[in-house]
């Protein structure tokens, strides 16, 4: 018997989602780099001397300010400057279709809000928030890419909303987020590579707690044995023809 194929594969999935009552959407690099930013580990200009842990941590940060602030810029730079594409787009979508939809993102890049999603857990922070370290007051630093190091008011360094190597993820959105993988229908996990943890358990969550879960990637991964259906390929691409089946 030959495989089916993917349009097959995509009305499997239609069909599911037509009598599912709560849909989760777990998205991951792959969705961003649709939309051209680069992966944590980009090879990009003077930021190919380090390596992403001895930026990406609290204790580089207080050793080399400058140092770590200018490589968030710069990053900051990079994603102010894409958009959202088609695959972020499919999944705001999605939300109008159904009362009971989240998204949980490990991207920090802001892109599904930009895109019209509204229900979003990010479990690594979000690049665009920053806060100061003494005082916790946020700062806004739209359209600043100093690489020098930024001071609060009170005197203390602002740093990204975004979880660095060695610190946990925040608590509310992590919570949230097994809350609502455990009590869907319908998961989705898409553009990731399943290896990052505690991120990945939420695919392992949701099957646990009975959902048919769907695989969107390039590639198969990790946890691909956990879904139900795997459509390999852009999630620009599968995405928007999942939802014009489901709004047709």
């Amino acid at each position: 018997m030959s495989n089916p194929s993917l349009d097959d594969q995509i009305e499997t999935v239609v069909e599911k989602l037509l009598s599912a009552k709560s849909v989760v959407v777990f998205t991951g690099a792959g969705v961003s780099a649709e939309s051209g930013v680069p992966t944590f580990r980009d090879k990009g200009g003077m930021w190919t001397k380090f390596k992403p842990e001895e930026l990406a941590n609290f204790d580089a940060f207080m050793k080399n300010p400058d140092l770590v602030t200018g490589w968030y810029s710069h990053r900051r730079k990079i994603m102010s400057e894409v958009k959202p594409n088609p695959g972020h787009y499919a999944v705001a979508e999605l939300e109008k279709v159904f009362d009971d939809f989240c998204v949980i993102t490990q991207n920090v890049d802001n892109l599904h809000r930009r895109a019209g999603s509204k229900k979003i857990f990010e479990l690594h922070g979000n690049i665009e928030r920053n806060y100061c370290i003494t005082c916790k007051k946020n700062h806004d630093l739209t359209g600043n890419y100093s690489p020098q190091a930024i001071k609060c008011e009170c005197g203390g360094l602002v740093r990204p909303d975004v979880v660095w190597f060695g610190e946990i993820l925040p608590q509310d959105q992590y919570a949230g987020a097994v809350a609502a993988a455990e009590s869907c229908d319908v998961f989705f996990s898409v553009g990731t590579s399943a290896v990052v943890y505690p991120a990945a358990y939420m695919i392992i969550y949701a099957k646990q707690a009975g959902a048919f879960v769907v695989e969107v990637n390039v590639d198969y991964t990790d946890l691909s044995h956990y879904a139900n259906q795997t459509l390999l390929g852009n999630s620009g691409e599968i995405l928007p023809r999942i939802v014009r089946k489901i709004k047709r």
